[in-house]
């Protein structure tokens, strides 16, 4: 007869030390995903999805906070993975810049939770979230060199970058939390924030 307590003690078996915090982790980034709430999160209802004690949780984080950060980090480093992988596909620093604005946009939309949490969350206030500012030091990165190329007419690259940014956190933050309005395709608004915001040409963007 198959003993209902074997699977349960098969996956605390596999999952001491290192490997265990990872799957905690990874179930925290998918439950955070699903409640768009970090404050809706438990140390608990994560042992429990997991098929673990409470206290083999808190051997790892020392409260609720410290997983969420813990996730939050771990869910933007695969993110700027992500955009990487897209950005070495690039022919030129425009095309970069659009397919980088593009995958951040359509990470958004695939993980609505994640991102409400990632920047909305009152973790922002408690906890040192610098590891997101990378994000922006690129970008800022990529307008420079459009500029310097000559494809992106001549101006403040820390300026552009940051206006580029906020209004595509802005199409985002909309679509997430009204997602009912009748949005344009991605493509067609990061186009156009390409081209008023960072002085990109059509003929620059189709390429």
């Amino acid at each position: 007869m198959n003993d209902p307590s074997a699977s349960a003690r098969d996956r605390n078996r596999r999952g001491h030390g290192a490997r265990l915090r990872e799957e905690i982790v990874a179930t925290a980034i998918r439950m955070l995903d699903e409640l768009a709430d970090d404050q809706a999160l438990s140390l608990r209802a994560v042992a429990r999805e997991i098929g673990i004690a409470a206290t083999s949780v808190y051997l790892h984080f020392a409260d609720r906070d410290d997983l969420v950060f813990a996730a939050l980090q771990q869910a933007h480093a695969e993110l700027m993975e992500s955009v990487r992988e897209a950005a070495d596909h690039a022919a030129d620093p425009v095309a970069e810049l659009r397919a980088r604005t593009l995958v951040l946009g359509g990470w958004a939309w695939q993980h609505p939770g994640l991102y409400k949490v990632l920047h909305e969350s009152t973790l922002n206030q408690r906890a040192d979230m610098s590891f997101k500012r990378v994000l922006g030091e690129q970008t800022t990165d990529v307008v420079r060199r459009c500029i310097d190329q000559g494809l992106a007419r001549e101006d403040d690259a820390d300026e552009v970058s940051l206006d580029l940014r906020s209004a595509v956190h802005g199409a985002v933050s909309l679509r997430v939390n009204e997602p009912d309005l009748p949005w344009p395709p991605l493509e067609e608004q990061v186009d156009r924030y390409l081209i008023k915001l960072v002085g990109v040409t059509p003929a620059a963007l189709a390429r």
